[in-house]
């Protein structure tokens, strides 16, 4: 079983909060369900391992500077399987009302 992903939220107010999330190796963030639009920004180049609601797995290739954007509904587990720390910071986009 893989052990649990760090988080620690730095910014949270009512338009956006920002994680940053550490992976170390062999742990996962747990099957979750994002609930706001969102861009992920790499602190570190790797690789993560995705897995969809199915089972099915993914590779997502994280390179700093070069960040990405999903839309809220995203279901997936995260997994580092690789033998580095994986460092990454979420920006959620809150809706404004």
């Amino acid at each position: 079983m893989a052990t649990s992903a760090t988080s620690d939220v730095q910014i949270d107010n009512d338009e956006v909060r920002v994680t940053e999330w550490r992976l170390a190796p062999g742990s996962a963030t747990g099957h979750h369900r994002h609930g706001m639009d969102y861009v992920i920004v790499p602190v570190t180049d790797s690789d993560m391992t995705i897995v969809a609601p199915d089972g099915s797995r993914s590779t997502a290739k994280l390179q700093v500077g070069k960040s990405y954007f999903r839309k809220a509904g995203v279901e997936h587990d995260v997994l580092n399987e690789t033998a580095a720390e994986i460092v990454f910071l979420e920006v959620e986009l809150k809706p404004q009302a």
